[in-house]
């Protein structure tokens, strides 16, 4: 069996629904062997962040190191990357290693409204980082704070990715979640030259915390198993889909999606009952 490997470099979610718990979940999910790189600890659940503990740089660059000298990765993501200092040790690993299939969630600020990303650390991501990857996901506020720009319409997010792709970024992908229209959730591809556009119903619940480290660990671990950027995006944006619209209503606030929802839908399984 040719196992394939994915990394995660981010952070952690005490209450499993977000961060490298998520993303290790969709490796699991999707088929490939999962490994971590923790960049910080976090004190959350599903009703906000009580707390944000980062790591050194040099913990995380060991970390890395270890992984890569020995079980190697296929693909990684990098999450919540707190500080400048650690996005560019994360940045000098992934250069010293040679590693291509780069995902990068711009993670900046969480559900509840805590920052995740000092503001110092903009400048490095887009600096040091962006360049290094092949593809980025940003949702609709992050993408605002990547480019300076006010998103309102499909056109605000073509001019945005377009000065994404600038900054370096191979492929982008704009997340829909925050769109006003209430009946879709419309994703948009950017691979510098063509537009592409993903669309699925949107979905009435509160159960979306960790939806965007669990859509980039999905297109990660695609990735990781050699399918393109289209179809790795193609694949994940129908897992978190599933992960939206079947609720496993954890918690008295924003509740992690459901990780099992894609492989039980394939089973003929469409809810969780507990």
């Amino acid at each position: 069996m040719d196992m394939k490997r994915a990394m995660t470099i981010a952070g952690s979610d005490s209450g499993g629904g977000a961060g490298i718990q998520a993303d290790l979940k969709t490796f699991q999910e999707l088929k490939v062997f999962g490994t971590s790189a923790l960049t910080a600890v976090t004190a959350q659940n599903t009703l906000g962040v009580q707390g944000v503990f980062p790591m050194d740089a040099e913990a995380v660059a060991k970390q890395i190191q270890s992984v890569g000298e020995d079980i190697g990765t296929d693909a990684l993501k990098t999450g919540m990357l707190f500080n400048a200092e650690i996005i560019e040790a994360v940045a000098e690993k992934i250069k010293q290693f040679g590693w291509e299939k780069v995902v990068v969630d711009p993670v900046m600020i969480a559900k509840g409204g805590a920052s995740l990303l000092q503001q110092e650390a903009v400048s490095a991501l887009k600096n040091h980082l962006l360049p290094l990857c092949l593809v980025v996901t940003p949702n609709i506020p992050e993408a605002e704070v990547l480019t300076g720009m006010t998103i309102h319409s499909q056109d605000d997010k073509k001019e945005a990715a377009r000065r994404i792709h600038v900054l370096g970024a191979k492929n982008l992908v704009i997340k829909g979640g925050h769109d006003k229209d209430a009946n879709e959730s419309v994703d948009l591809l950017f691979n510098g030259e063509n537009f592409e556009v993903f669309s699925f119903p949107r979905v009435e619940t509160r159960s979306t915390h960790g939806t965007g480290c669990t859509f980039s660990a999905a297109i990660t671990a695609q990735l990781a198993k050699g399918l393109t950027v289209y179809d790795a995006v193609s694949v994940a944006k129908e897992f978190i889909h599933s992960a939206i619209a079947n609720p496993l209503n954890i918690g008295q606030g924003h509740g992690p999606t459901n990780h099992w929802a894609f492989n039980t839908e394939k089973g003929g399984i469409t809810s969780w009952q507990g």
